[in-house]
């Protein structure tokens, strides 16, 4: 009788007086067999790991900052008798804008047969997937004598029906927040950035300029490694003009080591426990940082803010022209 061993042949005598070496032979096959097996297994694993349990990257609807992508608006909320929240969707739900914090979009459209473009900052943040929001503030036809015929891009947007599409490009501008207080900043748009580094950042707004400060205080406030502390003076006309108001206080209410915030209003109510009047020196002096190497100034705007309240202050309170950036 013949036994059969992995293929080879044995006879029963010499199996007899060797009878360790088949079970050896068949040991020796096994052990070679497991260690393979496990070093396969080993290595699915490892690459199973690597390529699955990787975070996969959404995808970018701003691929090129020349290139229109038109979204499609899926929302319009009432904020106020002349806000509006719209909220546009991306390719797929899980794209992303590609908005770098700082960075700002421009919205197109062809208006009365005229083209016209305006830049907006999105209040959503750019970790969101699927949609864009955007707060815009509706100048009106007749309401301010300067302007008796409104805004032409914000009245556009007020007069969109759900599913109507608008052209969005970017990224623009010439600022961009890197994190921990790095801020890289462009003198133009065909020059290097120059970085500049704060432990603290002051920050001016007027109006629906609030929009880039709220990405910048959003994205420095949601990582705890970010030390840089920041102060928000925030202008209006009335209590009722102010944006966002609700958001920034609650920022406050849970970072109030890093965060301050404080409005000034043209004219306040009687129960204002906040300032009133245009932005001036002692404002700036009370509720923004000193000037110092480590501060920076961000301010945005209407222009006459700009020039006649903000940077004749800052040059009294001996704020360097190098430490300061508008939108």
């Amino acid at each position: 009788m013949q036994i059969s061993f992995s293929s080879r042949t044995w006879n029963t005598a010499h199996t007899a007086k060797n009878t360790n070496w088949p079970f050896l032979g068949l040991s020796l096959t096994t052990t070679v067999a497991v260690t393979a097996g496990v070093l396969v297994v080993s290595t699915v694993a490892v690459l199973g790991y690597f390529f699955l349990g990787r975070k996969k990257k959404a995808p970018i609807t701003l691929v090129d900052p020349s290139e229109k992508y038109k979204l499609r608006l899926i929302d319009k909320e009432v904020i106020s008798h002349d806000t509006r929240k719209f909220r546009f969707a991306l390719p797929s739900p899980e794209h992303i804008l590609g908005l770098p914090v700082g960075k700002h979009v421009y919205l197109s459209a062809r208006i009365d047969g005229n083209l016209v473009v305006r830049p907006y900052t999105p209040v959503s943040s750019d970790d969101d997937k699927g949609c864009v929001d955007l707060v815009v503030k509706i100048y009106f036809k007749n309401v301010n004598p300067k302007f008796p015929e409104g805004g032409k891009m914000s009245q556009y947007l007020e007069s969109l029906k759900l599913g109507d599409v608008v052209d969005f490009r970017g990224p623009g501008g010439l600022l961009e927040y890197k994190g921990n207080g790095q801020v890289a900043v462009q003198a133009d748009k065909k020059s290097e950035p120059e970085m500049k580094k704060a432990a603290t950042l002051g920050l001016i707004a007027g109006g629906t300029g609030i929009t880039p400060m709220l990405q910048l205080i959003r994205d420095i406030m949601k990582n705890p490694s970010d030390k840089t502390t920041c102060s928000l003076l925030f202008a209006n006309q009335t209590e009722k003009d102010i944006l966002l108001r609700d958001e920034l206080e609650e920022i406050q209410a849970r970072h109030p080591e890093k965060f301050k915030l404080w409005f000034t209003v043209d004219r306040a109510p009687e129960d204002w426990e906040y300032s009133e009047g245009f932005i001036s020196a002692s404002m700036i002096q009370e509720h923004l940082p000193p000037p110092s190497d480590e501060c920076i100034i961000l301010m945005c705007g209407p222009p006459p803010m700009i020039q006649f309240a903000c940077n004749p202050n800052l040059d009294k309170l001996g704020y360097r022209q190098s430490q300061r950036f508008t939108y």
